[in-house]
C-alpha cells in the first residue's frame, strides 16, 4: 500500500513537471513540427483531432482542421516555408469532402448530423483558402455553410437547432465571426446582418460583472476558459470588423475579470462560475492561448498596457508547458489540453 502511495505522488509531481523554455520561433516551429505530424496520421488530409497518451492519435476532426488551415497558411508567411499552403489546401479540400448537402459540416463521431458551430469554425478555413487562391469552389462552399446557417437561425440572433447537446451556447459568437468574414469574401450583407443579430443577443446573456450566461458545453457546467475565451473573440472580432463601440465594452467588461485571475506563474484556472471564481485549480491551457491573442487585440484597441502585459505572462507559461524533449513524437511540440494533464479538459491528450 505504501508502495503504491508513493508510486502515485511521485507521479503527480513527475506530471506537474514543467518544461524548459526556449525562444518563441523554436516553441512555434515545434508546435507546427506537431501538427504536421499529426494532419498525417489518417492520410485524408485532415488533422488527428488529439493524440492520447493511452489511445495514440484520433481520427481526423472536421471541426477544428477548419482552424487550423488558417494557422499553417499564417505560418507559411511568416517562416517562409511555403510548403505549409500545400498542407492547408490539402486540408480544405479534406472539408470539401466533408460538407453536408445542406451547406453544413458535421459533429465528432457523427458524421451525418450537422452543427452550428462546427461549422462555422470551418468557414474560417474555407474563407482563408479562398482568399490565398482565389479559387472559387472554396468561396461556393464557404457560402453554402454561411446560408445554412442563416437558415437555422432564429429570429432573436440565437441558434437554438442543431446545437452541441441540443443546449444554447453563448460561444456561437465565434460562429457569428465566421459569418463576418464570410461577408468579406462575399459582400452579401445578409451575413452581416445575421452576424451582427447574433451579438446583439450574446450580449443579452452578458451579467453586469461581465458574465456570459450559457457558455458551457453543458447546461450547469461551470464553463472552461476555452468556451468563455471562444465567447470574447467572436464579440471582439465583431468590435473589430464592425466598429462598434458597445461590442468593444462587452469584450473588455469580460476579459478584464479574467486577467485579474491571472496567477503569478501565468496561467489561469482551468474554469470560472458566475462570479468569477473557480472550483478548480488545474489550468485550460487551450483557453490560456485564446486569452493571450483576447488580450493582445484588447491592447491594440485601448493601448492599456495590462493586457498586454497579461498576455506575454500567458505566453510565456504556455511555453513550459510545452515539452520540445520529449522522446515520444506524439508529445514533442504538441500541447496538453490541460496542465497537469489530468485536468478534466482533454485528460492526458494534446489537442489540435
Amino acid at each position: 500500500k505504501n508502495f503504491y502511495y508513493i508510486s502515485y505522488v511521485s507521479l503527480k509531481d513527475f506530471l506537474k513537471k514543467r518544461s524548459p523554455v526556449y525562444s518563441n520561433d523554436i516553441h512555434i516551429k515545434a508546435a507546427m513540427e506537431w501538427l504536421s505530424l499529426a494532419q498525417k496520421q489518417n492520410k485524408d488530409g485532415g488533422v488527428s483531432a488529439l493524440y492520447s497518451l493511452f489511445e495514440g492519435w484520433a481520427p481526423s476532426y472536421v471541426e477544428t482542421t477548419g482552424y487550423v488551415i488558417p494557422t499553417f497558411f499564417n505560418y507559411a508567411e511568416f517562416s517562409k516555408k511555403y510548403f505549409y499552403k500545400e498542407k492547408s489546401i490539402q486540408m480544405a479540400d479534406f472539408e470539401l469532402r466533408n460538407q453536408l448537402p445542406s451547406g453544413a459540416f458535421p459533429g465528432g463521431e457523427k458524421k451525418a448530423i450537422p452543427i452550428v458551430f462546427n461549422t462555422g469554425q470551418v468557414i474560417f478555413g474555407l474563407c482563408k483558402t479562398y482568399e490565398e487562391t482565389y479559387d472559387e469552389k472554396y468561396r461556393i462552399a464557404a457560402e453554402k455553410a454561411a446560408d445554412w446557417l442563416l437558415s437555422v437561425m432564429d429570429e432573436d440572433g440565437c441558434w437554438r437547432k442543431n446545437e452541441y447537446l441540443n443546449h444554447v451556447h453563448t460561444y456561437n459568437a465565434r460562429t457569428a465571426w465566421s459569418l463576418l468574414y464570410t461577408h468579406k469574401i462575399s459582400e452579401n450583407g445578409a451575413y452581416q446582418e445575421a452576424a451582427e443579430n447574433n451579438i446583439d443577443w450574446a450580449l443579452t446573456q452578458q451579467l453586469e460583472n461581465g458574465w456570459l450566461q450559457n457558455n458551457g458545453f453543458y447546461p450547469y457546467q461551470e464553463p472552461l476558459v476555452h468556451t468563455i475565451a471562444y465567447s470574447i473573440r467572436g464579440i471582439l472580432e465583431a468590435a473589430i470588423y464592425l466598429r462598434k463601440k458597445k461590442y468593444l465594452e462587452a469584450a473588455v467588461k469580460a476579459a478584464t475579470p479574467i486577467m485579474h485571475a491571472q496567477r503569478t506563474d501565468g496561467s489561469l484556472p482551468g474554469s470560472f462560475n458566475k462570479e468569477w471564481k473557480s472550483s478548480v485549480k488545474w489550468s485550460c491551457l487551450t483557453g490560456n492561448s485564446q486569452m493571450s491573442i483576447i488580450w493582445q487585440k484588447l491592447f491594440m484597441a485601448t493601448k492599456n498596457q495590462k493586457f498586454l502585459d497579461a498576455a506575454k505572462k500567458s505566453n510565456a507559461y504556455m511555453k513550459s508547458v510545452q515539452n520540445l524533449n520529449s522522446s515520444n513524437a506524439g508529445v514533442k511540440g504538441g500541447i496538453p489540453g490541460s496542465f497537469p494533464i489530468y485536468g478534466w479538459y482533454a485528460p492526458f491528450c494534446f489537442p489540435n
